[in-house]
């Protein structure tokens, strides 16, 4: 089953448990707005190059359209469907006022200048500028982009608009970012855990944490989850794993991956292969790198009980059954990793009011609406251990309730 397959297939469960009719799940899963524009780049030895972007604006039912813009490889019209569909759930389920988009270029960072870069994105931003802006869409970074290209995109699309910061989240504090931007995905996902671990009537203290990607994501949450108590014993990139049953030293990893642009060769830990990270011995597992990583084929030697989605729909629908029947608690991407959307939510309204909040204030104002969602969440579950039903059918009922209202 694809990405956008299995999308559509938890939008489906979730529409028939709550008796909506085809034509209103037909209506659920079609984008407003698919757009596919063709890029040219000059490159820095004079040979030019062709790339193509997308932007894919799936609801704007609640408010305006909200999503990423991730620069690599694999970026396809299926992929960007899937995520933007996940970003209009997403934001439902966080009960902020958007819907979801979702956009990207087909290309690899690694593989251009900082100058290539910044030319393909100003051209990109040149294609979009008609389709985004502050009440309209708001992009933000995503893999492969970060608040420097934020800032490129700001600087370009206020050339044709004036000055608007909020056309864009993610950005330089200097150009209108937020405080605490940077880390709220990852703490996100640390107060989702504490939700979970306190109903269970557990602590963090001394949980021993894995996980996969050890990007912005992974490592900001490996920090957090370490400095509450927890132990981190094993984590992965690119370059493979790294691991240390007594806890790996986060500080030390975090400038290590950033001399050397990987975990492998860390010397607090040993190396292993990175595509055992997932089964590793732990008792939380954070994938917080690709979707689809969780299948049938491993779902069933996952030793954690609990997984904490820091990437979009890491798990497919094939594992989510078999891991929630050995009595796995999954977290699902569309509150685990819902952080980061939540401060861009912040930077957005600091951007409107033309006023900075403290990094205090932003962080308390997460906490309070991570643990909102969780209480509805486990309100809509109830008894069942199937919380990402128990999300989809929240965010669905959200939507069509604003949908109906604006008929």
């Amino acid at each position: 089953m694809s990405f956008l397959d299995a999308t559509k297939h938890n939008v489906t469960r979730a529409a028939e448990a709550l008796g909506l009719s085809d034509w209103e799940v037909l209506e659920l899963n079609t984008p407003r707005r698919e757009l596919k524009v063709e890029l040219h780049l000059r490159r820095a030895d004079g040979t030019y190059s062709t790339y193509v972007g997308f932007r894919v604006q799936h609801d704007n039912s609640r408010g305006p359209m909200k999503g990423g813009l991730r620069y690599d490889p694999r970026v396809d019209p299926d992929e960007v469907n899937a995520l933007a569909s996940l970003m209009t759930w997403k934001t439902a389920v966080m009960g902020i006022p958007y819907g979801g988009a979702k956009g990207g270029i087909n290309c690899n960072p690694r593989d251009l200048t900082r100058e290539e870069l910044q030319s393909l994105t100003r051209d990109f931003t040149d294609e979009l500028a008609d389709f985004i802006g502050p009440k309209v869409d708001i992009p933000a970074p995503d893999m492969g982009t970060n608040s420097e290209t934020m800032g490129w995109i700001v600087d370009q699309y206020s050339k044709y608009h004036g000055w608007s910061p909020g056309v864009i989240t993610g950005k330089p504090i200097e150009l209108g970012g937020s405080l605490g931007r940077t880390s709220a995905t990852g703490r996100g996902c640390l107060f989702a855990l504490l939700n979970v671990l306190q109903d269970r009537g557990e602590s963090i203290e001394g949980k021993t944490i894995a996980i996969q990607g050890f990007g912005n994501v992974g490592s900001w949450a490996a920090r957090l989850m370490a400095e509450a108590g927890a132990k981190v014993v094993a984590v992965s990139d690119v370059t493979g794993g790294m691991r240390n049953p007594a806890g790996l030293d986060v500080d030390a990893l975090i400038a290590h991956v950033q001399e050397t642009r990987g975990v492998k060769d860390f010397g607090g830990g040993e190396n292993f292969p990175g595509g055992e990270l997932l089964t590793s011995s732990c008792d939380v597992l954070v994938p917080a790198a690709m979707e689809s990583v969780l299948t049938a084929e491993n779902a069933k030697d996952v030793q954690a009980s609990v997984i904490v989605e820091g990437a979009n729909g890491p798990t497919t629908p094939e594992a989510d059954e078999i891991l929630r029947a050995k009595g796995v608690t999954i977290v699902p991407d569309c509150y685990a990793n819902g952080g980061g959307v939540t401060v861009s939510y912040f930077e957005w309204v600091q951007n409107l009011q033309q006023f900075s909040w403290s990094e205090e204030r932003v962080n308390r104002e997460l906490k309070v609406i991570m643990d909102r969602a969780w209480v509805d969440l486990k309100a809509q579950a109830g008894e069942s251990n199937d919380i990402r039903l128990a999300a989809f059918k929240l965010a669905l009922s959200r939507v069509m309730a604003a949908t109906n209202l604006r008929r």
